[in-house]
């Protein structure tokens, strides 16, 4: 039932925003994980307690998967699965930047049926069901119908551009922000053409934002332009490419062969 995951995913990702604004990212205390995993704080954790308590105590049948907990296999069976990410841009959190979000989606059968990107430092919350429509509070949003390279401008990371990716110089314009989550709530909305990230993706970063995606009338794919499917044992899909059908088409033909 999409519509009503949604409205829970909703209540907690508002609820989520409370929790975290009684925190200072830049005195919050913090950890680097293991392997250069990155940054956690005790914001994240809080977060992440409050949503797996709320989420599950409304649907115990459904599995869990979030970047703060430990994984294991029992989600793998399940039909119904959290995928969740407390706070989607830990860095910025930190840095006292107002650009990180909650992530959470709901995935079923490995296609995601209800999703929310919420950033509580600009009361954006972008949200979406499966067949019904992507919103930004509340109001019905439209990816982009830009055509052509050169007339785009593209969410991604300095890297992404480096010239052994492409086939020539694709000719978009660059920018960035920090949360992925939140880069594909804005190609939702169509203040950017498209986003693309190339490298291994997790996907409590992608789940939320891909349905916000596609609902809005956009494409989102791995970078080879195959569908994404979640809850995967390994819980990592082969890039992203996120936009309007035309610009995501250009962008894949624009690629250098993986």
């Amino acid at each position: 039932m999409p519509a009503h995951d949604l409205d829970l995913l909703i209540d907690c990702a508002r609820k989520a925003g409370q929790i975290a604004l009684g925190f200072s990212g830049q005195t919050a205390k913090r950890w680097d994980k293991a392997d250069g995993a990155g940054p956690v704080t005790e914001a994240d954790l809080a977060v992440n307690a409050m949503l797996h308590a709320d989420l599950i105590a409304a649907r115990p049948d459904y599995g869990w998967l979030s970047e703060e907990s430990e994984d294991g296999a029992r989600r793998l069976s399940q039909s119904e699965v959290f995928i969740i990410d407390p706070i989607d841009g830990t860095r910025s959190f930190i840095e006292g930047s107002d650009t990180w979000s909650h992530s959470l989606a709901v995935a079923q059968n490995g296609q995601i049926t209800a999703a929310v990107v919420f950033l509580p430092m600009l009361d954006r919350l972008f949200a979406a069901s499966l067949g019904g429509g992507a919103t930004l509070n509340g109001e019905k949003i439209s990816a982009s119908e830009t055509r052509g390279l050169t007339n785009a401008t593209v969410l991604a990371t300095k890297p992404v551009m480096a010239e052994q990716h492409w086939q020539g110089d694709p000719g978009f314009k660059r920018a960035h922000r920090p949360s992925l989550a939140y880069r594909l709530g804005l190609v939702g909305q169509g203040r950017f053409d498209a986003m693309v990230t190339l490298r291994k993706s997790w996907e409590w970063d992608i789940a939320a934002g891909a349905l916000i995606v596609t609902e809005a009338g956009g494409l989102c794919t791995d970078k080879t332009g195959g569908p994404l499917r979640f809850n995967n044992a390994d819980p990592r899909l082969n890039g992203v490419l996120a936009g309007g059908a035309s610009v995501h088409a250009d962008i894949l033909s624009s690629l250098a062969p993986a």
